[in-house]
């Protein structure tokens, strides 16, 4: 499997330390995910990805991407193969215009339901599927459920993306998923268009954090608030990180709960998914 590091933030901010020098770095966690790697971050509304099927952790270009991202948004991933040789095109994140994503997982007899599932992603999506991983094609079928709220190029919220992540998991599950007997797929997923990011948990572990028990640069932030150092009465953080694994540190790190989905808006409004699959806003 694979692990996953999403960030978005109200400030531009280095994620040098996430990516490699803390103890539990997306870096270090490659040591056992050594089949490829991917960043993804965003200037001026556009995203920048790199992508490269060594190991990173052994790989000098992600220590020097590492070292000079700073951005608001940023997803980055480490791949284990399940599906797919050791190729580029079959790195994450996958993109799309301004929309990225990164998976976690596999989706479960993928070689006998591949071709049912690309005919579901829209013909206009569907060539642009270049690689052979089902995480892919995940991603353009994620993209076909989106166009149903809108143009993928115009701003789609945070509600409307969480519940196009959430049909394309049903869709998945819906065709895969059929033998009770047998393990459901793994779908856990962070998706991004450099404002709106929103992550599910579909099986594999994965964590979040919106606030630290002190901010490092609370003497110098210009936008440093409550939000930041305690849980968010208002509704509204200044930062959401998500991790496969903890990474050690001053970020205070919660479970998602299973098949729940959790993003914040171009606001950052922080938005949740309970277990019905009822979009509640957090007050």
């Amino acid at each position: 499997m694979c692990r996953l590091f999403g960030f978005r933030s109200v400030i531009q901010s280095q994620v040098h330390r996430s990516l490699m020098d803390a103890d539990n770095a997306l870096g270090a966690q490659s040591t056992d995910h050594r089949d490829g790697w991917g960043v993804a971050f965003y200037v001026d509304g556009a995203p920048h990805i790199t992508r490269s099927p060594t190991t990173a952790i052994d790989c000098g270009l992600f220590r020097r991407v590492s070292g000079i991202v700073a951005s608001e948004t940023v997803l980055a991933h480490v791949r284990r193969a399940t599906y797919g040789e050791l190729s580029v095109l079959n790195c994450h994140p996958f993109q799309y215009g301004k929309w990225v994503m990164a998976h976690n997982g596999d989706i479960r007899g993928y070689a006998d339901h591949r071709e049912q599932l690309l005919q579901r992603v829209a013909p206009r999506l569907r060539r642009y599927i270049l690689g052979d991983t089902d995480s892919e094609v995940l991603f353009f079928l994620f993209l076909t459920h989106l166009a149903q709220h809108g143009p993928l190029s115009g701003r789609i919220g945070v509600e409307e993306t969480s519940m196009a992540l959430q049909s394309t998991l049903d869709h998945v599950r819906g065709i895969c998923d059929t033998d009770p007997d047998e393990e459901p797929s793994l779908l856990t997923t962070i998706v991004t268009d450099g404002t709106t990011m929103v992550a599910a948990e579909g099986g594999k572990e994965l964590f979040w954090s919106t606030y630290k028990t002190r901010c490092g640069d609370r003497e110098t932030c210009p936008s440093l608030s409550l939000e930041c150092e305690a849980p968010s009465e208002s509704g509204y953080v200044n930062h959401l990180i998500f991790s496969s694994e903890v990474i050690e540190g001053e970020n205070i790190w919660l479970p998602l709960e299973a098949g729940e989905l959790i993003g914040v808006d171009w606001r950052m409004k922080l938005l949740r998914t309970t277990r019905q699959r009822h979009l509640a806003v957090v007050n």
